[in-house]
Order: C-alpha cells, then structure tokens, then sequence
C-alpha cells in the first residue's frame, strides 16, 4: 500500500462537524469558525532527516523549509498565514546551537511572511530528527481555492520552474503567498495547488478531485537549468522533461483557468511578476486519464511523482 492508498484508506470515514468548509484531500483544511468575513485555513506538515533533509544539511536550511512547506499550501489556497505551532523531535544526542540555529531559519521565514510562532512541543525521537509544523491561516470568505474546480476547457499554469530540486533548490524555494493573491484578486482562479510531490502526481491529483482528464504539452514544461545540467552530466540522472514531472519538491504553483482568459493573465503577469516565469502547459479534457502530447504523438502519461512507500 502506498502513500496516497493509506491516505485513501485512513480517510473516507473521519469524524467532521459543522465547522468544516474542507477536510482531508485539500492543501489545507478550510474552517468556518465564525470569523466575521473569513475562513481560517489549517495546514500540518513534517520534515524528516533522511527524507527531506540530510545530517549534512545547515540547519538554518532545515527550519526554514519546515516551515515554507506549510505556507506553500496556504498560498496554494490564495490564502494568508497568522500563525505556526512546531513540534521538534531529536535524538536523545544532540548539539544545542545546531538545534538554536534550526529554530533561526524557522523564525527568519515567518518574521519575511508575518508569521507569529506560538509554541509548539518538545520530545525525543530515537534516530533521526522530526520537525513538525501546525500553520493557521486566512481567507476570505467565499475566496478560498480548492483542487477540486478545474473545468473542461481550462488552460493549466505552472509559476516557475520544475526539475532539479536535489540541486537544493528545494531548502531555498520562496513560497508563492504574493503571486497567488494578486492571481486570485485579479482572475477567477478554478483550482490551484502547490507542487510538492512532482507535475505528474500532483495534476492527477488536481484531475481526480475535479473529476476531469488532462493533456500536458512536453515541449512547454518549464524545465529548470538544474534539471537540463544534471541529464546532461550525469550518466544516471533522469532526462530533463522526466525531473521536471517526478523531481518533486518544486513549491510551485499549479492552477487553471478558463481558456479566454489565458492571454489576458499572462500579459499582466509579465507586468507584475517580471522575474518568475508563468507558463501554460497544457488543458483540461473530459475524462479521467492524463496524457502526455510530444510532437504528434498524445499517450497516457505514465510518471509518477514522488510517493512515500512505494
């Protein structure tokens, strides 16, 4: 069983109440707590020392993308962040300045994005360090984005790059919390998510929740220069269009909108946001498949992203 079959498996019977917008299989979770004029959004995620870091990592590296993980879900929701609880598990053996300067990184990313750090909890671990972050965050209300609203006939964006996150980017990506705002007060955005598992898993999952098919264009993947020089160099690295659907670790955002709209957005985002590359990849089709169109030829998209327990 894989990870998004245990996930499948753990969830089509939890508990809810009256309060939930949407629960699991989101970004984040969307509450209605009775907030004049807004939902709060509520997001959790780790990182773990021999999955998403190394024991030669700088730990500043390390608080930093424990926490910009989390605020990549609440831009994927064109939401704003309030505040973060961390839970820090360590080995019974460690070096308290290197722990001081993870909690440095941490505290230097959520000073940039107004971010309050508010407690959080101490344990031990045996083995390896876990770092576990629980974010709040807002919307307003009626504004918030989900997976789940792509439409047949939509055009699909990606910001940025993709491809060659173990070339580090993935401890140094700067989460999307401005351009999903501006996208989402300047356009009707169908549905958007952050890119954290790889272009090839995440579209499907995009595809799933709404219920639709979709047709990627392998000569419009923005693959990243980290990508191209690692197939380049590299014997045993992946092609370049491959990382760039399976790398994961990307924290880009992936998001649709109507089609006569496609042109308008990417003029006044030229404007706006003249040094992050915004490009279309692709549409969204009826069905349920997604398919890959290289030259003249469309097939079945075989990739997969990144998955816990293969």
């Amino acid at each position: 069983m894989n990870e998004f079959e245990l996930i499948a498996h753990l969830t089509k019977s939890l508990p809810t109440n009256a309060s939930v917008v949407a629960g699991a299989g989101d970004d984040c979770a969307v509450l209605d707590l009775g907030v004049p004029d807004k939902l709060i959004l509520f997001k959790t995620d780790a990182v773990v020392e021999g999955v998403h870091f190394t024991k030669e990592t700088p730990p500043e590296k390390i608080g930093r993308k424990a926490l910009a993980r989390c605020l990549s879900d609440i831009a994927a929701m064109a939401g704003t962040p309030t505040a973060v609880l961390v839970t820090i598990a360590l080995p019974k053996k460690f070096e308290v300045e290197f722990v001081a300067k993870i909690y440095s990184g941490l505290n230097e990313v959520a000073e940039k994005y107004g971010v309050a750090v508010v407690g959080g909890e101490t344990t031990t671990n045996p083995g390896r360090m876990l770092i576990s972050i629980s974010l709040l965050g807002t919307v307003p209300r009626g504004k918030q984005i989900l997976r789940s609203g792509a439409k047949v006939g939509d055009a699909i964006f990606v910001t940025g790059e993709l491809g060659g996150s173990l070339a580090g980017r993935h401890l140094e990506f700067e989460p999307r919390l401005a351009e999903a705002g501006w996208l989402a007060e300047h356009f009707h955005i169908h549905a958007m998510m952050d890119l954290s598992d790889g272009l090839a898993g995440d579209l499907r999952h995009m595809a799933n929740g709404s219920k639709v098919g979709a047709i990627l264009l392998k000569s419009a993947l923005p693959v990243s220069r980290a990508a191209k020089l690692r197939a380049k160099e590299s014997s045993d690295a992946k092609p370049a269009a491959l990382a760039a659907l399976t790398d994961g670790e990307d924290f880009e955002l992936l998001f649709t909108v109507a089609s006569k709209d496609a042109v308008k957005l990417l003029d006044a985002w030229k404007k706006n946001f003249p040094h992050t590359k915004l490009t279309c990849i692709g549409k969204i089709v009826a069905g349920e498949e997604v398919f890959l169109r290289d030259k003249a030829t469309t097939h079945k998209l075989n990739a997969h992203g990144y998955v816990h327990f293969p």
